[in-house]
């Protein structure tokens, strides 16, 4: 197992559909995962430190698991079968271990809430590659921005995802 971290968050042009790019901690190796706009939103949220006025549900799963004493210890990125990934929540309470089978999406964004560490397999990451283009110079949102522009947003907007 590889510990890798949230790199980047963007938008894949020819599909028009988020993705994430998950990298190794210590490494330049990275793992693309084509996300739905929902969870984009939830961890490009929780990346910004915006928080909406009443929970959304990556907060809720957060608040249930502390609540009922337990914690997350780790996130899994296990594999990949059609174009489709699969992952692992691992929480703990005492001494019970639940494995819950869950998409790498929403384990992201609960990932991020509960500041667990993020796995994927050796393999995972030898599958893939993808070409990172860095922001021109001035184009990046500043936080503020990105702010008030999350805080704005409509439910009805998922729909209609454009970064």
């Amino acid at each position: 197992m590889i510990e890798v971290k949230v790199a980047h968050l963007g938008l894949d042009r020819t599909t028009n559909t988020p993705v994430v790019i998950l990298q190794e901690k210590e490494g330049e190796r990275v793992l693309p995962i084509w996300i739905g706009p929902a969870e984009a939103s939830a961890i490009a949220m929780e990346l910004a430190g915006v928080k909406f006025a009443r929970p959304l549900t990556h907060d809720l799963l957060r608040t249930i698991i502390v609540g009922l004493g337990a914690d997350l210890r780790r996130v899994l990125i296990t594999g990949v079968k059609e174009n489709t990934y699969y992952a692992e929540l691992h929480i703990h309470r005492d001494d019970h271990v639940v494995h819950i089978d869950a998409r790498p999406s929403d384990s992201i964004a609960v990932a991020l809430r509960l500041k667990a560490p993020i796995f994927t397999q050796d393999d995972l990451l030898e599958l893939t590659s993808v070409d990172t283009v860095e922001p021109e110079q001035g184009s990046s949102i500043d936080a503020d921005s990105l702010r008030t522009s999350l805080q704005n947003l409509d439910p009805e907007d998922f729909g209609k995802f454009t970064p």
